[in-house]
């Protein structure tokens, strides 16, 4: 039996099926004030636990050395937990090529600013020092959601945060990617999307080395991830060969956009404004509060040598609470 997975900006699912792993758009919810969580004096400014880590293939994913080993982690809970583990020590986890995802929640409600910044994300981008530009910007899309039923579970409804790409040409709603497991060690992986393209996510040999970039636990032989897909930012100078995924300008994880900023957390964190979150038409949701946050990888592009395009997070901050 496999597992249909159900999560994208307008709703979060898990069902039990014999389809792929599936990302599907839903109807925005209610915003019920009855269920926020005050923050306390013990309260953690920091995200406090993984629901769900569902990364696409990617050159990090089973890898033993410089992810500190997650070859043991055959099951989507033992995932998880590695996940939180990493981001309790702020170790970056990855999310793969497009579409990969994590989701967290914090041991209190972020209440909405209603228009300032209200939390912030830790990434790892980068422009290149010589120009200012260029550089390494894996862009993640953020979506957020309120406990709506009280359950304390991921299970309402996902808003996806409007950002700099919302609405603009080359910009796709509901893009989906497959991917397939590959048939022996060492091999690239497989992928057809909604488009009626295809492609592989590369095996980089060279530098890791692990036998599948296929999430070991995923049992399925396919599986599909769902989102909103941005034109991708990747080019090569055709003078020096480097490869440069140039920066977005605003409303995305991973990506030195006008929202980055330093914190004593991490050199690298995007500022989002819970006033950003949208329902599926596009129209304001007015959250008060939120209280999980998924972050899923938002272009399905690669960069030769340096593989995937991946968005990578470190860390979760309600900037209510963060120590400035």
């Amino acid at each position: 039996m496999t597992y249909v997975l159900i999560a994208t900006a307008s709703a979060f699912l898990l069902m039990s099926c014999n389809k792929d792993d599936i990302i599907q758009s839903g109807e925005s919810g209610n915003t019920p004030e009855g269920n926020f969580r005050p923050s306390l004096p013990t309260s953690s400014e920091m995200s406090t636990h993984v629901y769900e880590w569902t990364p696409a293939p990617g050159q990090f994913i089973n890898e033993s050395t410089m992810t500190e080993s997650i070859a043991g982690e055959l099951t989507p809970e033992a995932a998880a937990a590695w996940a939180e583990q990493r981001l309790s020590e702020r170790l970056f986890v990855s999310l793969g090529a497009f579409g990969g995802y994590i989701v967290v929640g914090f041991d209190h409600s972020i209440p909405s600013s209603d228009g300032d910044y209200d939390f912030a994300i830790m990434g790892n981008s980068y422009l290149n020092t010589s120009s200012g530009t260029g550089g390494s910007n894996e862009p993640g899309i953020v979506y957020v959601m309120q406990d709506t039923n009280g359950n304390g579970k991921p299970d309402d409804t996902w808003y996806e945060l409007r950002g700099s790409e919302t609405g603009k040409e080359g910009t796709i709603q509901d893009y989906a990617v497959t991917y397939s497991r590959p048939d022996a060690p060492g091999l690239a992986v497989s992928w057809t999307d909604s488009q009626g393209n295809s492609g592989t996510v590369d095996y980089l040999g060279f530098v890791h080395k692990q036998d599948y970039y296929y999430p070991a636990w995923v049992k399925s032989d396919t599986y599909t991830l769902k989102g909103t897909c941005l034109a991708a930012r990747t080019s090569q100078d055709t003078s020096s060969g480097l490869w440069n995924n140039s920066a977005f300008e605003w409303g995305y994880a991973d990506n030195m956009g006008s929202d980055n900023i330093s914190l004593s957390y991490g050199p690298q964190c995007n500022r989002f404004r819970i006033s950003d979150a949208m329902n599926v038409d596009g129209s304001q949701a007015r959250l008060a509060y939120i209280d999980f946050i998924k972050v899923q990888t938002g272009v399905n592009s690669k960069a030769g040598g340096l593989g995937e395009v991946s968005t990578e997070i470190f860390g979760f901050i309600d900037l209510s609470l963060a120590k400035q």
